[in-house]
């Protein structure tokens, strides 16, 4: 289907209502989003949550985020909310984050979203929400945990803290393991269920792409924990994510738009102005590249048999194939993870991670390029940028000394001799804090 006959057939898009209720199991929160004669009912279950007073707005809020994986589907170009009143800033600020969250939805479906009328969104209620309230103080933290390295870093420095909690969304087993590896003394899990209808969609021509995860995660946490009273929000997003992937349109693409600084700095301020004043969130491996959060883990050993983070392994296609639940050994996820940490951990503890040793792999030479910028787009994963992926490659052919595996001989023929200060490089990456950052003096 093409997306001009998509935006004739559905001109709105509908917010038409959010609800939630207190079940056995915990909270269900519930939503109606309607495209003509499409209806979409998607649901998510916090579990052991016990409902409060003043979280109308959160819920209202989770579900404006949630709207923006039903509303890729047909590109509607208004937005009109029925349930809950948003302001002039409010608008602006929705606006903004759809288009630069979804920079690569519209990269890789060849979206004019520049194109005047593109989308606008507009709110027919006229009552606004107040800030939900959190009494609690002190160093009450709540920890989201995803299962790969940079989660298990943050786990190790802060699980064992007075009041601490983890926090998972639909948690496999690698999770459960971290979780119980780091000792975590509460788990909160919440199962969110994306609509069959939209999957069936999807296989049948709709439109499908990328939606900013972390945004979402970022609304859902902020509700969490309000819920279970906790002070602090402690992500694990890291200085790398700020590098763009790819230029379209004279804009900046970034698969990681919504765990970079400026996501996190423009979020913060929506919270407290319009969510919840006295909840604090933020990320604590924010001053950090990539590069050097692979050294800190590799230190981690108890972690290596639990973290995952490779996407293949949690993909269905639209629900028609199951997840695999183990590294693929052949997406740029997997590679860069395996570079940032060969110059740092045994061969062979990485192969019985990987199953094979990833730098061995020709077939991997032009994911290696991408990462490394010798192609035009940075891979669309959630990988450290392309200067730390050179010296990524560069300690790991200190290293290898004589018995380099390819892409690093690769390295060694056709890049090493291009620059002319690798120490110098390396000492700048090894040694990077960037001071823009919202951590806490109690957390550094």
């Amino acid at each position: 289907m093409t997306l001009s006959f998509l935006r004739k057939k559905y001109p709105v898009f509908i917010y038409e209502s959010y609800s939630f209720k207190q079940m056995k199991s915990g909270l269900q929160v519930s939503f109606v989003f309607k495209a003509g004669d499409i209806v979409f009912n998607p649901r998510i279950l916090i579990k052991k949550a016990k409902s409060k007073k003043g979280i109308d707005n959160l819920v209202f809020s989770l579900g404006l985020i949630e709207l923006f994986s039903y509303w890729k589907a047909v590109c509607s170009p208004k937005i009109l909310i029925k349930c809950g009143y948003l302001d002039s800033f409010q608008k602006k600020w929705w606006k903004d984050l759809l288009i630069k969250g979804m920079g690569q939805f519209f990269y890789e479906n060849k979206i004019n979203f520049l194109k005047k009328g593109f989308v606008e969104i507009e709110a027919v209620k006229g009552k606004s929400f107040a800030k939900a309230k959190n009494y609690i103080k002190g160093k009450q933290l709540l920890i989201p945990i995803g299962g790969g390295k940079d989660s298990a870093v943050v786990l190790d420095l802060l699980a064992q803290e007075k009041n601490s909690a983890c926090f998972c969304l639909n948690p496999d087993e690698h999770v459960k393991k971290m979780v119980k590896i780091g000792n975590g003394k509460d788990f909160i899990v919440a199962e969110r269920k994306i609509e069959k209808k939209l999957l069936a969609m999807n296989r049948k021509g709709f439109l499908n792409g990328h939606t900013p995860f972390v945004a979402y995660l970022s609304f859902l946490t902020v509700l969490v924990a309000v819920l279970f009273n906790k002070k602090y929000v402690v992500f694990g997003n890291e200085d790398s994510a700020n590098e763009g992937n790819v230029n379209y349109l004279g804009r900046e693409i970034n698969h990681q738009y919504s765990k970079t600084y400026d996501f996190e700095k423009r979020f913060r301020e929506y919270s407290k102005k319009y969510l919840a004043k006295d909840v604090e969130v933020f990320s604590v491996l924010r001053p950090f590249y990539e590069l050097q959060i692979g050294k800190i883990f590799s230190s981690l050993k108890q972690y290596f048999p639990a973290f995952l983070s490779c996407n293949e392994a949690s993909k269905t296609c639209s629900g028609t194939k199951k997840k695999t639940g183990r590294w693929c050994g052949r997406c740029s996820k997997c590679l860069f993870v395996f570079m940032i940490l060969y110059p740092f951990v045994e061969e062979k503890e990485l192969v019985e991670i990987f199953g094979s040793n990833l730098l061995e792999k020709k077939e991997l030479l032009g994911t290696l390029k991408e990462l490394i910028g010798e192609k035009k787009a940075k891979p669309f994963e959630c990988v450290g940028t392309r200067r730390e992926s050179l010296v990524a490659l560069y300690l790991g052919w200190k290293k290898s000394c004589n018995h380099a595996p390819f892409l690093l001989r690769y390295f060694e023929k056709n890049i090493l001799n291009k620059y002319s200060d690798w120490e110098k490089e390396e000492k700048r990456i090894m040694t990077h804090w960037n001071k823009n950052n919202f951590v806490p003096k109690e957390f550094i």
